[in-house]
């Protein structure tokens, strides 16, 4: 059987900011959504701030140390290196499923509905993503359960570093992939609306964040695809940003994410409908913030 235990990995980093309300959010609905046996936050530099301090309790800490082939690997593509981190996880995901075995979720996650428990007697599943351009299909590695020692997850571990070319997905969506191709009987593969029903094109971070979609009936967590929008200065996929996802947002936001995830809300934490929409309309420009001034005083907000 696959273990009722959620993994997740973080903090292979120096942590220089506090533990983001995303992160929480992601745990506490993992906790309520799931009702896992235990939850297990592997770290190597632990988090900190009040929201680390109010999910702490609630999880099982295990310190880890970095993978030895990631530390050393030379990078040609400077602008990938930067994610060495991540590439530290890909492997270290792998490692503790093959020895452990229970389901692995990337932290940039929201859990929407138990999974069914009949699939906990399977021995691997993975989700199917939307495929990258030229390439046929994708199965991604932000959500995985496993039997321990299963022996898809062993066979991906032994050729993985063969594929690490230091690019973002050769070796953790197109590896497996391709192996499940030439092995379908070794795991399970859900369809995209399990986990990815929104993707990572800009429509889709803007569908989680910007605006408020329908999700199909079989969409058990959301991926939230942080690297591509979280960091204030990168625009190129949404104006949304970590400085805009606040109490105040996820508490009075019409878009998904925000619909989703305030029942996770601490009860006790207190919010402004009047600073979520100031918020909203300082993401669309110093004009737009005026024009909302302007409501405000004239009682429209």
């Amino acid at each position: 059987m696959i273990p009722n235990i959620f993994h997740f990995i973080f903090g292979l980093r120096e942590q220089d900011e506090p533990f983001h309300l995303i992160y929480y959010l992601c745990l506490k609905s993992c906790i309520h959504a799931n009702k896992p046996d235990a939850v297990n936050f592997h770290f190597a530099n632990e988090p900190w701030g009040p929201w680390w301090d109010r999910i702490k309790p609630s999880l099982q800490l295990r310190k880890i140390k970095p993978n030895k082939f990631v530390s050393e690997f030379e990078y040609v593509d400077k602008a990938i290196e930067r994610y060495r981190y991540a590439h530290h996880a890909d492997f270290l995901r792998l490692e503790i499923l093959r020895d452990e075995g229970g389901i692995y979720a990337d932290i940039d996650t929201l859990f929407l509905e138990n999974f069914p428990q009949e699939w906990l007697a399977r021995d691997f599943i993975l989700g199917a993503e939307k495929p990258a351009p030229g390439t046929s299909g994708s199965l991604c590695n932000a959500w995985i359960a496993a039997q321990p020692n299963a022996e898809f997850c062993r066979l991906w571990l032994d050729e993985m570093e063969q594929a690490f070319d230091g690019s973002w997905s050769n070796h953790s969506t197109q590896l497996p992939f391709l192996l499940a191709r030439r092995r379908p009987d070794l795991l399970s593969v859900e369809p995209e609306a399990s986990f990815y029903a929104l993707d990572y094109s800009a429509e889709g971070i803007n569908d989680l964040f910007m605006r408020s979609v329908k999700l199909p009936d079989n969409a058990y967590s959301l991926h939230l695809w942080n690297h591509l929008w979280f960091d204030k200065k990168r625009k190129d996929f949404s104006v949304f940003h970590s400085d805009a996802l606040t109490v105040d947002y996820v508490r009075h936001a019409n878009s998904t994410y925000a619909e989703k995830a305030r029942r996770y809300l601490p009860e006790d934490c207190r919010s402004s409908k009047m600073a979520y929409h100031l918020q909203r309309a300082g993401l669309q420009g110093p004009e737009i913030v005026k024009q909302a001034v302007r409501r405000l005083l004239k009682g429209g907000l």
